[in-house]
């Protein structure tokens, strides 16, 4: 009876980590897309947020916001991101999500490893904790 119970719980389960991985690769393709948008940090981020950078700066969420004037940029922005192979691990409440983050800026393409561990609060998922580092030549050529 038990396994039958248990098996019934995680029928019902899967439907919730797919919508949940499903909301996670939105969020996180709607921030990139928008990246050079304050509201779209305001909404991604957790309050207490700790974010490592590739450069090796530790910061937080106030930080990033204070270097936004406001949230109309008057041209379009200089670089353009998407990410790709995005590996995204749930584990209830919370989500660890790694992807390489590709930056286009005019001829000049950046990759980076991004690793972000995500919670949902009030049933919104945010960023509560972020690394980046800057991926090396050879492994932006799979060598």
């Amino acid at each position: 009876m038990r396994g039958f119970i248990l098996t019934l719980a995680l029928l019902f389960a899967l439907p919730t980590f797919a919508d949940d991985k499903q909301a996670l690769q939105q969020l996180l393709d709607q921030f990139l897309a928008g990246a050079h948008l304050k509201t779209q940090h305001q909404r991604f981020w957790t309050d207490d947020l700790i974010y490592t950078s590739s450069s090796g700066t530790r910061f937080g969420k106030a930080d990033i916001l204070a270097g936004f004037k406001d949230d109309t940029p008057a041209e379009a922005p200089d670089s353009v991101y998407r990410g790709e192979d995005v590996d995204i691990r749930l584990l209830g409440d919370v989500a660890v999500v790694a992807f390489t983050l590709v930056g286009v800026t005019g001829d000049s393409e950046q990759r980076y490893f991004n690793t972000g561990t995500f919670i949902k609060r009030d049933g919104e998922w945010r960023a509560m904790a972020w690394q980046a580092t800057k991926a090396q030549a050879k492994d932006v050529a799979g060598k």
